[in-house]
């Protein structure tokens, strides 16, 4: 019996299966709960039927609630609190209602389970409350049964670090009642008829024993981990609800903290995110059925830092890669590093021996083209010399398959000149990796003026093998995330030589919420690297124009940052930064030098003047078209330069700063409005709105 297009009953005996299929995940969406619901209306008075087992078709059980129904709420286009009622229904059954649980349940779905009487589960299955990753905490009543099922301390766990437990933690902490072995279908109706006739009943108000330091200890800890983030905490609170409420009052308490939580801007920010990062797949004028060239074999050149985090890449995607060098000694240094970030993972416990052997097995170290020709991608990871690149791609050119992708990892120079080295530039793409290579999950894709439509197409399907979210940007200096960086860390040289402290700048920043302040980000990347860019660059400058002085200074004395122990800071045996005193009076002399006043600056001018510029330099971006949407922004400053992620991103939170006040202060600045800024906060618009 079908009850509605996306749940479905039928009986297999004394026992009525309820199957949810609303494929691809079997997501809460609108007509899932109302069709359970009716179904088990339906049973209640089916004399026939003595247990209900619940199951998703596909893949998974329900992998959580429909997401965008989310903004419908916010947006005033629906109340929400559809789940409720149908968790009172299930867990209000005479009839023990069973849960079967496979791939995953989460959020939403994890509710849906919690409200059944018994749960079963394959071995391959996990279960979490991972609604704080958007900003929110469980609203059906997650934060009131979880605890009451697995204990405090597991609910926290889960609740305010949101990620997923095993089918056999589950076990072992009561969430779940058994693991079935084979078939799940067979096991829970099995199940089922095992326990009709002793349904299990749950006392709501059941006194749960707790100890109240681990809430404050909770928050702490949260604090800490989760720096200004506000759903954690309201997570703990909720849970604290839990345990000195009774369940009628402690659901009042979770449903007032997350209507918080949805209307907050973080929520919102971190919505945007998620959604932005499916969003970026689709490139408009590239149809879906694009023919994808096959990547069976990689080759990369360059084992330094970067191309041997590259080669990391193609190897945990299955794929053999050759790694080129000129040196013995270089592609010895450059496998040893390999082989000890391979070594941390197996002592960290994320991969096991056996599977760091067969991975470094797929990397080939070589010191000549040979068996270039069998590449389906060859990947230049070069330092930023454009003459050392068109060398390069020339070389690479004449031995190359004829289908064979040449992509560069250039992070600022221009793709049609590299391109102009080859006599395919159609074959010719920028995947601009970002540091470290084998960890960030960014991948600006540069596509050059003659880059086909199936080179792009390929890059985009591989940085998913690659397990990274691909970008597609156009081509200019910098691309997007760098030419927007540019801004920001000009701004910030801008602020210590005029008066402000190295580390006054890097916290307020960080107080902001990006992972490393701009400063300690040069002392990470190198200082010699910018260096050696802006002296590739040099003959660019304009006359009458102010270019910060501070890191050309630093670089000439041969203060790289923390790869040569002192940059911006000093760094101790455990790279610990150190503000240096004598660099700060060194740039304040130098600064008066060049006619540039000392001053007193408070954190919300340097976060204001930090963030504007990237907002003010995306607008332009935008304009040009080097960027699709800002959204595609948002997700390269979310994934790549550790831009908050319930900001939402630099042009998100553009938005909700208002656009008319970002435009008035970069007037007050001094600095040139983007056409495009000026233009939408004339008309009191959004950046989103050029995304719809």
């Amino acid at each position: 019996m079908r009850l509605s297009e996306l749940v479905r009953l039928s009986k297999q005996g004394a026992v009525a299966v309820i199957t949810i299929e609303n494929p691809p995940v079997n997501a809460l969406s609108p007509g899932v709960p109302e069709g359970i619901g009716a179904a088990i209306d339906a049973v209640q008075e089916d004399t026939s039927v003595q247990a209900v087992v619940v199951i998703g078709s596909g893949r998974t059980f329900i992998a959580g609630a429909d997401i965008k129904e989310f903004g419908k709420i916010t947006s005033g286009l629906k109340r929400g609190g559809e789940l409720l009622p149908l968790l009172r229904k299930v867990e209000d059954s005479v009839k023990p209602v069973i849960m079967a649980i496979h791939g995953t349940a989460l959020g939403g779905g994890l509710e849906v389970a919690l409200a059944g009487h018994y749960r079963v589960a394959v071995g391959s299955a996990q279960v979490g409350q991972p609604e704080v990753k958007l900003g929110l905490i469980p609203g059906g009543e997650g934060t009131q049964r979880l605890p009451r099922l697995a204990g405090i301390a597991i609910a926290l766990e889960m609740c305010v670090g949101g990620a997923p437990i095993s089918a056999a933690q589950a076990l072992e902490c009561g969430i779940v009642d058994r693991i079935i072995e084979g078939d799940l279908l067979t096991g829970a109706v099995e199940f089922a008829r095992g326990v009709a006739s002793a349904p299990k009943t749950r006392e709501r108000n059941e006194k749960l024993v707790h100890d109240p330091e681990m809430f404050s200890n909770a928050r702490a800890a949260a604090r800490k981990k989760y720096r200004g983030l506000s759903a954690p905490q309201a997570a703990i609170d909720a849970i604290e609800a839990a345990a000195t409420l009774p369940f009628e009052d402690g659901c009042k308490i979770e449903a007032a903290l997350f209507q918080k939580c949805l209307f907050s801007d973080q929520s919102k920010g971190m919505i945007h995110a998620f959604f932005g990062e499916r969003g970026v797949a689709k490139i408009p004028g590239i149809p879906k059925d694009t023919a994808l060239l096959p990547i069976r074999k990689a080759a990369v050149i360059g084992a330094g830092t970067m191309g041997g985090g590259i080669a990391m890449n193609y190897a945990n995607a299955g794929i053999p890669v050759l790694l080129k060098e000129t040196a013995q000694v270089a592609l010895d240094r450059g496998m040893a590093t390999i082989r000890k970030n391979y070594e941390n993972s197996v002592k960290n416990g994320r991969f096991s021996q056996a599977v760091v052997d067969q991975r470094l097995a797929l990397i080939t170290p070589v010191l000549t083209y040979d068996g270039f020709g069998e590449a389906d991608i060859i990947v230049e990871a070069v330092f930023e010399d454009m003459k050392l690149k068109q060398q390069i791609f020339a070389e690479i050119d004449a031995i190359a398959n004829p289908d064979a992708i040449l992509a560069s990892n250039t992070s600022t120079l221009n793709i049609d000149q590299i391109a102009s080295a080859t006599k395919r530039p159609e074959m010719v793409i920028g995947h601009h990796f970002f540091s470290p290579a084998n960890v960030m999950r960014l991948l600006e894709i540069v596509r050059g003026e003659a880059t086909s439509k199936q080179v792009i197409a390929t890059s985009m399907d591989l940085a998913k093998r690659l397990k990274k979210v691909g970008v597609l940007v156009g081509n200019c200096f910098g691309f997007v995330g760098n030419r927007m960086f540019g801004p920001y860390r000009r701004e910030a040289q801008f602020l210590v030589e005029e008066g402000a402290p190295m580390e006054v700048v890097d916290a307020a920043l960080y107080d902001f919420g990006m992972a490393m302040g701009p400063l300690a980000v040069g002392d990470l990347a190198g200082l010699d690297v910018g260096w050696r860019i802006r002296k590739e660059i040099k003959h660019l400058e304009l006359s009458g124009i102010r270019y910060p002085f501070s890191e050309d200074m630093l670089a000439e004395m041969g203060r790289f940052g923390q790869k040569t122990g002192a940059g911006w800071y000093k760094y101790d045996d455990q790279r610990r930064p150190i503000p240096d005193n004598a660099i700060q009076a060194m740039v304040a002399e130098h600064a008066k030098a060049a006619g540039i006043p000392q001053r007193t600056i408070c954190a919300e001018e340097i976060v204001e003047r930090t963030v504007y510029a990237i907002i003010n330099e995306g607008a332009n971006i935008l304009e040009e078209g080097i960027a699709l949407r800002a959204v595609d922004i948002d997700i390269i400053y979310l994934q790549g330069y550790g831009f908050p992620a319930h900001r939402g991103g630099p042009m998100f939170y553009a938005d909700t700063v208002g656009l008319r006040k970002i435009y008035d202060r970069v007037l007050e600045f001094g600095w040139q409005p983007a056409p495009l800024l000026s233009r939408l906060a004339a008309e009191g618009n959004t950046f989103a709105s050029l995304d719809i």
